[in-house]
């Protein structure tokens, strides 16, 4: 992609969804930070199921403490990797308390040493909650960002580093959610519906996938 599509792109993509979020559910930061630690190879559907039947009964550090490891993993056994989730969970929910008040941290060093919280997860709370602008690269914006030639990277790192200096400031708060929308729904992993791609004509890609006849 060239530095003058980079622009219309974003342009193009903010005029379809002016305001996005993320689609996981949450009412506060620190339903979010836990809705995104559970997140790690489970989609948001399956994530959203399990936190409505938590967030029910415990939505706070605290509370989540009083669960109990075999009480939280009966809430949450539905997701991928729960029993190593719940335990992480439940040790940021000590740090939490013992080290913040019980408040979510706002600072990335501060978020990355909780335990299951990496760098993508950290940027996620900070975008999200504190709207910071940050990229967190999940598989989505990894193969976006790759495939549109956006930012080419071997890595998520590459990549994240890649969208930072490439996205125009006034895009950059929301850009990471209108690209994992991009690469959910249209540009997906086995064929990119470019024939729905709103954003086609920016687009490095080639061949373009065809409209089905």
């Amino acid at each position: 992609m060239k530095k003058n599509q980079i622009e219309p792109f974003f342009a193009t993509l903010k005029a379809a969804n002016p305001q996005p979020n993320t689609e996981l559910e949450y009412t506060s930061v620190f339903e979010l930070l836990t809705a995104v630690l559970l997140s790690a190879q489970a989609t948001d559907v399956g994530v959203n199921k399990a936190t409505r039947r938590l967030f029910a009964v415990a939505h706070t550090p605290a509370r989540i403490l009083a669960l109990g490891l075999e009480g939280l993993e009966a809430h949450i056994r539905t997701i991928g990797l729960y029993h190593s989730k719940a335990r992480h969970l439940l040790q940021t929910c000590e740090i939490l308390l013992r080290e913040h008040g019980g408040n979510v941290p706002k600072e990335r060093a501060a978020l990355e040493a909780l335990p299951g919280v990496g760098r993508k997860t950290a940027n996620v709370v900070m975008n999200v909650a504190f709207g910071e602008p940050t990229m967190a690269v999940d598989t989505h914006i990894f193969r976006v960002g790759n495939r549109t030639g956006l930012a080419p990277g071997k890595t998520p790192y590459e990549v994240e580093m890649g969208l930072l200096q490439r996205i125009p400031p006034a895009y950059l708060v929301d850009a990471h959610h209108w690209l994992i929308l991009l690469g959910r729904y249209v540009c997906q992993a086995r064929k990119p519906l470019c024939w729905q791609c709103a954003v086609a004509p920016q687009c490095a890609y080639r061949p373009k996938t065809p409209a089905p006849v």
